[in-house]
């Protein structure tokens, strides 16, 4: 078995960041919904959610971040243009919401596609011992199931 230069089996790490590249592009995807709907709002409630999106795609874009740099940390290539994006992110695409719950809905639909996929990296680097995207996927699925919680609060729906 060949390891790394941060101690971690070379195919293993390769593997999951391809996994990682595949949250990527659907983690870019929903930054750009949450952008949309920044932009788009409108209604009564437009203070309320213009602020809370603004809040959503500003920690959204510290996850791209964080994931372009667990990519390279595992030695791959993160993913870098629109087209990669497309190609690879199944969340839905939101365009031209402008209606808040739509909106809502559109975040949780994200969320819950996010979800499946780290969820899948996370039982991946359990099983490469690889602490560092583990601890990362289960942060991040912590916070996400909280947001989704609050959105089915927002729409009075079952969680």
């Amino acid at each position: 078995m060949k390891l790394n230069s941060i101690g971690l089996n070379q195919e293993k790490s390769t593997a999951l960041a391809n996994d990682l590249n595949q949250l990527l592009a659907n983690f870019q995807q929903y930054y750009l919904n949450l952008r949309g709907i920044h932009w788009n709002i409108k209604g009564k409630r437009f203070f309320d959610l213009h602020t809370k999106f603004e809040e959503l795609y500003n920690d959204a874009n510290l996850k791209v971040d964080e994931i372009a740099e667990r990519i390279l940390t595992l030695g791959g290539v993160p993913y870098h243009t629109f087209d990669d994006f497309v190609n690879f992110s199944k969340v839905p695409i939101g365009k031209n919401i402008t209606q808040d719950v739509d909106a809502i809905r559109l975040i949780v639909n994200s969320l819950t596609e996010l979800l499946v996929i780290e969820r899948k990296i996370l039982d991946a680097s359990d099983e490469a011992n690889d602490e560092g995207t583990n601890a990362m996927m289960s942060d991040f699925i912590t916070e996400q199931e909280k947001t989704v919680w609050m959105m089915k609060a927002w729409l009075a729906e079952e969680i």
